[in-house]
């Protein structure tokens, strides 16, 4: 690998809480979470004020307010940070279109060709936070390095509001003291069996023998020890898509009603659909996501953690690559159905994967016939259609401006979703 290689990560510092600061001067300075909105709801975002109380994204509302009573919590505006971030990333596209977004506020960035186009790579990461200040009025942090491994983890380094350029003299003094589940690739089982068998640091990988490394980590252990001494060949993945597009809520009050459940699928369906349509694909598979209301237990106690929940998943294709509501909660429901459960949730969620991009676009005919029994439908579905024509409408004139004439019990707004806590997860890359 050639010292030419410069791999830039670039992360918004909370993005969500950041955007709702500078739009409203009077947020700045205080504690402001976004998400959380009620008790059982769960924390998306939370500005560096809220952070010094110990609030963290992925935090159930109740602990959020325990934690910072004094906390300014708002519900978030996807929308509106989903366009801040095009503006983002048209700053980005200046630099080079060698782009990997990993979410709305942060991206990898291959500048190896850019350097004699704008100077340094110090000088790229300069210029490029100059332009987010001064051109959006927000903060980003940027990490430079030549790999992505060590890209990420100089701009977690750096926050807020940081510039760290690593060189590859320098990945090996990064990374060594580092802790073990600093290290991508290191989840909290395998941080555990690596911490009993006497690891402790990234150094600890990266000097061990290999075969001790396997023991813990089985056929892995190669992998992560070339992680561990900084080694990381994966290349800017520009002509990645997005891999999923999910939406999950997080009840008031736990529900086993067949008809809040039906009701929340039907909501989630239609998201996620809509989602798929305006970023321009279909997907073949259908995953239900269910907490379960009870905790966990370990032997005859009780978790005493609140966030640790049962949570089920399962998924079934569509019978067709599709991005119509109407196919997504029939599987939805059938899964759910399948499931047959006797206890309370808490939380539900519908995702969409395995996507494609969609075909060009086809004209509904007010008086098409449907296909003849037997034969594949052409391009998208009427209802499909008929979704985007829905999406225009919204667009214009608002959400709610029209909707599906499904059951009274199934109509879930946007606002009775944030009532319920949403969570808007963002698209898996």
């Amino acid at each position: 690998m050639s010292e030419e290689r410069w791999i830039l990560h670039a992360d918004m510092d909370a993005f969500y809480a950041s955007v709702e600061q500078r739009d409203d001067p009077r947020l700045k300075g205080k504690p402001v979470i976004i998400g959380a909105t009620s008790e059982r709801g769960v924390v998306s975002a939370a500005s560096y004020e809220a952070r010094k109380f110990g609030v963290r994204s992925a935090m159930p509302g109740f602990k959020a307010r325990e934690l910072c009573p004094k906390g300014v919590f708002l519900p978030g505006d996807m929308k509106k940070y989903a366009s801040v971030s095009r503006q983002v990333h048209a700053i980005f596209r200046d630099f080079t279109d060698q782009i990997e977004p990993l979410a709305l506020d942060e991206a990898f960035l291959d500048i190896g060709g850019s350097v004699n186009l704008f100077g340094s790579p110090l000088a790229i990461g300069k210029l490029l936070k100059q332009r987010v200040r001064t051109e959006l009025d927000l903060a980003i942090s940027v990490g430079i390095a030549p790999n992505k491994l060590v890209a990420k983890i100089a701009c977690s380094k750096g926050k807020p509001d940081g510039l760290l350029l690593i060189r590859r003299s320098e990945i090996r003094a990064l990374l060594d003291p580092l802790p073990l589940r600093a290290l991508w690739g290191i989840g909290p089982k395998a941080g555990e069996r690596l911490t009993a068998s006497g690891f402790v640091t990234i150094r600890d990988l990266a000097e061990s023998p290999v075969a001790a490394l396997r023991e813990v980590l089985g056929n892995h252990a190669e992998e992560i020890q070339k992680r561990a001494r900084g080694i990381d060949d994966r290349p800017v993945n520009s002509g990645g898509k997005a891999k999923s597009i999910g939406e999950e809520a997080t009840f008031s009050e736990n529900v086993l009603s067949e008809e809040k459940v039906s009701a929340a699928i039907t909501s989630h369906s239609e998201a996620v659909a809509a989602r798929a349509r305006r970023a321009g694909f279909r997907g073949k598979t259908v995953t239900l996501k269910v907490k379960l209301a009870r905790r966990k237990t370990w032997g005859t106690k009780v978790v005493a953690n609140h966030e640790l929940f049962p949570v089920l998943s399962r998924q079934a294709k569509l019978p067709a690559l599709s991005a119509d509501a109407v196919e997504i909660r029939k599987v939805a429901l059938g899964l759910w159905k399948k499931l047959d459960l006797k206890e309370a949730i808490r939380l539900l969620g519908v995702t969409l994967s395995d996507l494609e991009a969609e075909e060009a676009p086809r004209q509904l005919g007010l008086f098409d016939a449907p296909p003849a029994p037997g034969t594949a439908p052409t391009g998208a579905s009427r209802s499909e259609i008929l979704g985007k024509t829905m999406d225009a409408i919204s667009e214009r004139f608002g959400e709610g401006a029209i909707s599906r004439a499904v059951g009274a019990v199934e109509k879930i707004t946007q606002g009775d979703r944030l009532k319920m806590g949403q969570i808007e997860e963002r698209d898996k890359k």
